[in-house]
């Protein structure tokens, strides 16, 4: 079983390309960034609006959008590609998450990430559940 952190992209940026680890500038991403190193995780991804799954070594352009702005189509749209990308590279059963991310994850009418976890608190569990919600045949996608 793995450990890996999910982190939240942020609207503050570098205004030229970068390694993602370095391309998102708020004092809350280096927060919840350094959260997630302090846990040794196996793997620290950033939820992308834009690209999706992030390693934080991929180097991208700074972009302008957030699932806050997407309709609820596009957020399924965007939820159904983050799954497909983590299923890549983890045991979505299995492995343990660590999620640092806001309301627009965790929104009452698309809950991509499980229930939102209290401050600093972990929630193994939570998101496999909901990943298999959102694989079911009944349920659809989120």
């Amino acid at each position: 079983m793995k450990r890996i952190a999910l982190i939240a992209c942020v609207k503050q940026k570098l205004p030229h390309k970068a390694r993602a680890e370095d391309l998102y500038t708020s004092d809350l991403f280096r927060k919840h960034l350094e959260y997630a190193k302090q846990r040794s995780p196996d793997a620290i991804y950033i939820l992308s609006a834009r690209y999706g799954l992030l390693p934080l070594d991929a180097e991208i352009e700074p972009y302008d959008q957030t699932l806050k702005t997407m309709s609820a189509s596009q957020v399924r749209a965007w939820a159904q590609r983050v799954v497909e990308q983590l299923a890549q590279c983890a045991d979505l059963r299995n492995d343990h998450f660590i999620i640092l991310a806001g309301e627009a994850y965790y929104n009452t009418d698309c809950v991509c990430f499980g229930q939102r976890p209290s401050p600093g608190r972990e929630r193994p569990g939570s998101f496999c559940k909901a990943l298999r919600a959102v694989f079911s045949p009944r349920r659809g996608l989120c």
